[in-house]
């Protein structure tokens, strides 16, 4: 069956994501969309990822608990976890990397972590836009040996992108590829190239659809199926 899957949105804990952009709306408007399996991939830092777990449980979303981390080299890599535990003690593990420098709201907005109903619970301090001490390879290697699935962000991106920053593609053992433009003008090493919506606020949900022929909705299943061949594309 084709299944319709978004792993890479941000929330309101990303300072570059809008105030409203809260894991519970995300996953209701994830639903309405007709998404399937989800990930929210806020920048080096999981903090929203338990309400997000609750917000896809009463969804009927199958959640991907991820972040989109920024490496020594200014590279996005998304690393995205089955289970909700090995995801936010590799996520705090980032977030220690980070350099201790401060937030400014008024230069780069807020960071909110929330709960359920979307009352502000914290406001993290720390700068999570900053690079973390981690080295791309580092990045890659460390996720994978955690069971995560690991695929370099918006690779045909003029910014923060593996091809931008590093001038090509690491032989490494990526999950697959994300592009923001199909077909990519790269060697993808016959890899699965995923879109992501990227999403910022609430109305950038679902604008890069991707669907995956899959035999059921499970994690196992979706690691299984990230081939070329079982990937389609539907933009709005």
């Amino acid at each position: 069956m084709q299944v319709k899957i978004d792993l890479h949105n941000h929330s309101c804990l990303s300072p570059c994501g809008s105030d409203d952009l809260t894991p519970a709306l995300l996953a209701v408007e994830a639903m309405e969309q007709g998404i399937q399996i989800l990930a929210l991939t806020d920048h080096n830092c999981g903090r929203n990822l338990p309400t997000f777990a609750q917000a896809c449980e009463l969804c009927s979303i199958l959640p991907l608990f991820g972040m989109e981390i920024t490496t020594v080299e200014e590279v996005h890599v998304l690393t995205l976890f089955k289970d909700l535990e090995n995801a936010m003690e590799f996520a705090a593990f980032v977030e220690f990397l980070l350099p201790k420098r401060k937030n400014n709201p008024k230069l780069f907005g807020n960071q909110l972590v929330v709960n359920l109903e979307g009352e502000v619970i914290e406001q993290v301090d720390k700068l999570l836009i900053s690079s973390s001490n981690l080295s791309f390879s580092d990045v890659v290697e460390e996720a994978l040996s955690r069971d995560a699935l690991v695929i370099p962000a918006h690779i045909d991106r003029f910014a923060n992108s593996v091809l931008a920053n590093l001038g090509f593609l690491p032989d490494l053992p990526y999950s697959a590829l994300e592009a923001i433009h199909i077909p990519v003008d790269a060697d993808t090493k016959g890899l699965a190239v995923l879109t992501g919506s990227d999403a910022h606020s609430l109305d950038q949900v679902g604008r890069r659809s991707c669907y995956l022929e899959m035999p059921t909705i499970t994690y196992e299943s979706l690691k299984t199926s990230l081939k070329p061949e079982f990937v389609s594309y539907r933009h709005v």
